[in-house]
C-alpha cells in the first residue's frame, strides 16, 4: 500500500509526569541486559487514508490503548525494525545506517499491504527519541541504545483486508550483550521446523516470522544451545539463517560464503555491511547456497575455518558448535576465529566513530 506523501511534521512533546529517578536509571545502565528495560519516552505517529501521516508526538513511555477489534490483533498486520544509537569516541551520538532500516521497513510494509512511511520521517522519529532520552546510554563497555521502530494496523474491524489506519511508534532500550551464555562462541541447534517458504514473508521483518521461531528456539535452549538454525522449506537441506541472524562461512582459501537473498532470508543490514568490509580486505565473498551436509564435511576436513552470525542486536558472533539429531560438529577450534574478530572490530570501530567511515554509514545527530 503506497503511502500518502507527508509534509514535514512537527513533533509535539508531551511532558513526562514521572521520569525515572537518576539513581534508578544509573542502576539500569550499569547492567542493562537486552530488551528488558526501556527509556522514559516513545514516539507515536498516526496514518489514515484521509490524512496520511499526522499527529507526531514524543510521549511518556507507557501502555497503548487498542480497540479489541484492532486489525493487528486478528490479522497480524505488524512490522518492526531494529537499530542502535552509539556514543562516539568524541562524546557525540550517532546512528548506524538508519536510512537502510527505513528502506527495509517500507519493503516489509509493502509485503504486508501496509502504509509506507517517508524515509526521512522514519529517521527523524528515531532521532527525536534518541535526543529526548540521551541520558539512557549504558555505562557498560560495548553498551548502546537499542531502538525499535514498529507499526501496526489500528483500525477496528473484522474482515480480511488491509487496514485503513496505522500507528507507527519507536521505543528505546539500553542494551548490553545479546547472548547470556558467556561462551566465546555460540552453539546452535539445527531445527526440524521451517522458518519461511518461497513466496512467503521470510524477507519481511514481521512479528509472525518470529512467532513461528519460538517453539524451535525453545527446543534449542532446552538442548543447551544458544540459537536455532533453519534450513530451506523445500528440501530441508540448504542453510538459511538463525532465529534472528544471518550466517557467514570462512574457508581456508580466504573466501567467504553467505546464503543468497532468495526471498526467504531477511536482508540484514549488518550482513550487507560485513560483505562490503570483507571485500575491502581483499576477500572473495560469494552469495551461494550451502548445505548442512557440506558444512559438516568442510568443518571435518578443515576446509571451513570459521562460521559467524551477524545482526543488529548481537553484531558479529562466532559459531563454535552445531548439533542436530545426527550428532554434532565443531567449527575450527570451537572459539572465535581471527577473521570473525577482525570484521567485528572493524565494524564496531566504524559504528563508534573510532575508525574512518568511508561509506557514509554513520549519521551523527549530536
Amino acid at each position: 500500500m503506497a503511502t500518502t506523501a507527508a509534509p514535514a511534521l512537527t513533533f509535539t512533546r508531551v511532558p513526562h509526569p514521572a521520569p525515572a529517578a537518576a539513581e534508578v536509571r544509573a542502576q539500569v545502565l550499569a547492567n542493562p541486559g537486552f530488551g528488558t528495560k526501556f527509556s522514559d519516552h516513545m514516539v507515536s505517529i498516526d496514518w489514515t487514508e484521509a490524512e496520511g501521516w499526522h499527529n507526531a508526538q514524543i510521549l511518556p513511555y507507557g501502555p497503548i490503548a487498542l480497540d479489541p477489534a484492532a486489525a493487528v490483533l486478528h490479522y497480524a498486520q505488524e512490522i518492526f525494525e531494529g537499530l542502535k544509537a552509539y556514543r562516539l569516541a568524541d562524546g557525540g551520538i550517532a546512528l548506524f545506517r538508519p536510512e537502510a532500516n527505513a528502506a527495509r521497513f517500507n519493503a516489509s510494509a509493502r509485503r504486508l499491504a501496509m502504509a509506507e512511511i517517508p524515509e526521512t520521517l522514519f529517521v527523524e522519529a528515531v532521532e527525536q527519541l534518541v535526543l529526548a532520552d540521551r541520558d539512557w546510554f549504558p555505562t557498560v563497555e560495548g553498551g548502546s541504545l537499542y531502538l525499535r521502530p514498529f507499526m501496526f494496523a489500528s483500525e477496528a474491524f473484522l474482515g480480511v483486508r488491509p487496514a485503513k489506519t496505522y500507528r507507527f511508534m519507536v521505543i528505546a532500550s539500553p542494551a548490553g550483550n545479546y547472548f547470556k551464555s558467556g561462551s566465546p562462541a555460540v552453539s546452535i541447534w539445527v531445527s526440524d521446523y521451517t522458518r519461511a517458504a518461497p513466496g512467503g514473508t521470510g524477507a519481511a521483518k514481521c512479528g509472525g516470522n518470529y512467532a513461528a521461531s519460538l517453539v524451535p528456539t525453545a527446543e534449542a535452549f532446552a538442548r543447551g544451545h544458544d540459537q536455532v538454525l533453519f534450513l530451506d522449506a523445500a528440501e530441508h537441506k540448504w542453510i538459511e539463517e538463525l532465529g534472528g541472524m544471518n550466517l557467514f562461512f570462512a574457508f581456508d582459501d580466504g573466501s567467504i560464503l553467505t546464503p543468497p537473498l532468495s526471498g526467504t532470508i531477511l536482508p540484514g543490514i549488518t550482513r550487507e555491511s560485513l560483505i562490503a568490509l570483507a571485500r575491502e580486505e581483499g576477500l572473495t565473498v560469494r552469495e551461494e547456497r550451502y548445505s548442512l551436509d557440506q558444512w559438516r564435511a568442510d568443518a571435518a576436513s578443515g576446509k571451513l575455518v570459521e562460521t559467524f552470525a551477524c545482526g543488529t542486536a548481537a553484531v558479529v558472533t562466532p559459531v563454535g558448535k552445531v548439533a542436530d539429531h545426527n550428532g554434532e560438529f565443531v567449527i575450527g577450534s570451537g572459539g572465535p576465529g581471527q577473521l570473525t574478530q577482525k570484521l567485528r572490530q572493524r565494524l564496531v570501530a566504524i559504528q563508534r566513530g573510532e575508525a574512518a567511515d568511508t561509506h557514509g554509514w554513520v549519521k551523527q545527530i549530536a
